[in-house]
């Protein structure tokens, strides 16, 4: 199956700081890296050195040559990407000595997409399924169009906001959350409320929760499925749930069970947190193959059966 993904592509200035700057606060950065990232341009390099057929569909400004290059480096189509006068967007990131990261971001190319231009990429894409983020406008817009056309839609409600509430989630296939994303989707207070909430008003829906450092759990007709999270030296956080998506959806690419495509989605994000930047991260299949197999005991998948 063919995977388009209408995504975010940023230029990320990374710092390496003793802390996270504080109000009020200069701070020096012991280290600056400028790479290529942004969520979409991440998981699509994630997918596609998963061994996927991914198209990346959006729009670069002048200064976005680098990003564009990136892509077609892991071997994901340009075809659909549109450029436009202007600046793409950008990205500040701190990280700490932790490898935790705090980001600044601005949507610069990336939201200017228009009804035209979106229906536009979808006709000439054809058939496949397609991958979203909340980093370009139109959301819902292009939810719609996309269901409407009969293409499946898996949707990661982040950076999570009230453009993701005014989606239609009855026309996603996947809706991919963390736990803080969870909650406001389903408008609930406790993590364990949210599985019940969204498959009683979604009965159909199938919802991926990534946990961090306490794995994952997938939903999905009436089947619960939980990893834990593999022990690394973390280097770099940027991208860890980028890459996961991107593998996650290689799997369901290639009809696995969704328990192996949550532990080949853990593998390769705990390979990216060792590893400093977003997309320069990601790992190879090869390289995620071994690790899987080297780290069988904590890549266990508990399967329950689940109701709401």
């Amino acid at each position: 199956m063919r995977i388009l993904n209408i995504g975010s592509l940023n230029i990320d200035k990374t710092y390496e700081v003793d802390h996270f700057v504080q109000p009020g606060e200069t701070l020096m950065a012991s280290s600056m890296a400028v790479c290529c990232g942004g969520k979409g341009l991440n998981q699509s390099i994630a997918a596609a050195r998963a061994g996927a057929q991914l198209w990346h569909a959006g729009l670069v400004g002048n200064d976005g040559q680098a990003l564009v290059d990136a892509l077609v480096a892991a071997g994901v189509h340009t075809e659909l990407l549109r450029r436009i006068d202007g600046q793409s967007g950008h990205a500040i990131i701190e990280v700490d000595p932790s490898g935790q990261n705090r980001i600044l971001l601005f949507g610069g190319a990336n939201r200017m997409l228009n009804e035209k231009t979106i229906d536009g990429i979808l006709d000439a894409f054809g058939e496949g399924m397609v991958l979203l983020q909340n980093e370009v406008n139109l959301l819902a817009y292009i939810v719609d169009a996309a269901y409407h056309r009969g293409l499946p839609v898996a949707l990661n409600a982040a950076p999570m906001n009230d453009d993701v509430l005014g989606c239609e989630l009855s026309h996603l296939g996947w809706l991919i959350i963390n736990e803080i994303e969870g909650r406001q989707v389903a408008q609930c207070e406790r993590d364990e409320d949210i599985f019940p909430t969204l498959s009683r008003r979604y009965p159909s829906l199938k919802v991926l929760l990534t946990l961090g450092e306490r794995g994952a759990v997938v939903l999905a007709n009436g089947t619960s499925y939980t990893v834990g999270s593999c022990h690394v030296a973390v280097r770099d956080t940027t991208a860890a749930g980028d890459t996961f998506i991107g593998y996650f959806l290689r799997g369901i690419d290639l009809g696995w069970e969704l328990g192996d495509c949550l532990r080949f989605a853990t593998g390769a994000s705990a390979i990216s947190v060792t590893r400093e930047g977003a997309s320069t991260s990601i790992p190879s299949f090869d390289e995620v193959k071994r690790f899987v197999s080297s780290h069988n005991d904590e890549l266990a998948v508990e399967i329950q059966g689940f109701r709401a």
